[in-house]
């Protein structure tokens, strides 16, 4: 039986790592057979290129690098984790997937959808998401919360323009995309919005 892929979507600081945290406790008290990962990241190869492509000195990075190196970490994440856990039955919950390219790189660097899907064709076409929650927080607010960008965080000082795209990315996919995304309040309590993802899960049978 094939499992399930799950993916938490967002801008930086919307609370993506509280809801998973919470996530991952009421799936270990159910039972539940899952793995939690995150991209980019996930692997021995994936993480080294997160170190690269996060890295706050690689400033001068082009941003078709940047969209390609996070569409190799991807191929690589799903080669060593993902596919592997899918083909135990087993519930796989990312923390950020290909719909962060979209966003990031189609939206707010302006390579287009096109370019960002034909170089993730693999993840698309054999290991999309089943569900995806989008924390629907603006970057404004999101920045406030976590008290602004990580200074040694190269996307996180991107500046505020480019993380406005990055949020309207967002919203342009959670509309193109109605059935695979469940838009979740960012302003809600973090008790709600973790309600509002198990019932979700249940009713698209996904636990």
């Amino acid at each position: 039986m094939k499992g399930k892929l799950i993916t938490f979507e967002g801008c930086d600081g919307c609370g993506k790592s509280t809801q998973l945290k919470i996530l991952s406790d009421f799936l270990q008290s159910g039972g539940i057979p899952h793995i939690f990962t995150r991209e980019p990241g996930g692997g021995k190869i994936s993480e080294a290129i997160r170190g690269v492509l996060l890295d706050g000195k690689n400033a001068e990075m082009s941003d078709e690098c940047e969209a390609l190196l996070y569409a190799a970490a991807r191929a690589q994440h799903i080669n060593d984790r993902i596919a592997p856990a899918l083909r135990e039955g087993k519930l796989v919950v990312c923390d950020r997937y290909v719909d962060s390219s979209f966003a990031y790189q189609a939206y707010a660097r302006g390579l287009g959808m096109e370019f960002v899907a034909k170089i993730n064709a693999f993840a698309l076409e054999e290991y999309l998401p089943d569900l995806t929650f989008f924390i629907d927080l603006s970057p404004e607010d999101a920045f406030q919360r976590k008290h602004g960008a990580d200074e040694n965080d190269r996307l996180e000082q991107a500046g505020l323009a480019f993380h406005k795209k990055v949020y309207e990315g967002y919203l342009a996919l959670a509309k193109q995309y109605p059935d695979r995304f469940v838009v979740l309040n960012g302003k809600d309590s973090i008790d709600g919005i973790a309600l509002a993802v198990q019932s979700a899960l249940k009713q698209r049978g996904c636990i």
